[in-house]
């Protein structure tokens, strides 16, 4: 109910759409539990690329924030088939040798 009353305050409920129908009926602590699923290794929320819908270049440089960047799971446009940890020590290590060049 909380996340509810934030999103209906300005000016994040011009950013925000309709809410999705599976989130409506979650009215309850326990309607929540029901619905609620998790994900082991959450991948891919900060798509990397060059058109409109991405947020870091290929530099892992987030887009209109100078000096941030993203180096870790969430630049992975998929989720590898073993754990992530040692994918995202490999985003590390990239992410500061582009770093260290700039």
């Amino acid at each position: 109910d909380l996340a509810r009353q934030i999103a209906i305050q300005r000016p994040l409920a011009d950013l925000i759409g309709e809410e999705l129908p599976v989130s409506a009926t979650c009215v309850s602590p326990e309607a929540v539990r029901q619905s609620c699923q998790h994900y082991y290794h959450p991948v891919g929320t900060c798509k990397m690329g060059s058109d409109p819908y991405a947020v870091v270049d290929d530099q892992l440089r987030v887009r209109g924030i100078e000096g941030l960047r993203v180096a870790d799971a969430s630049v992975m446009p998929t989720l590898v088939s073993g754990n992530t940890n040692a994918p995202c020590i490999m985003i590390g290590e990239k992410a500061a040798a582009m770093a260290l060049a700039d």
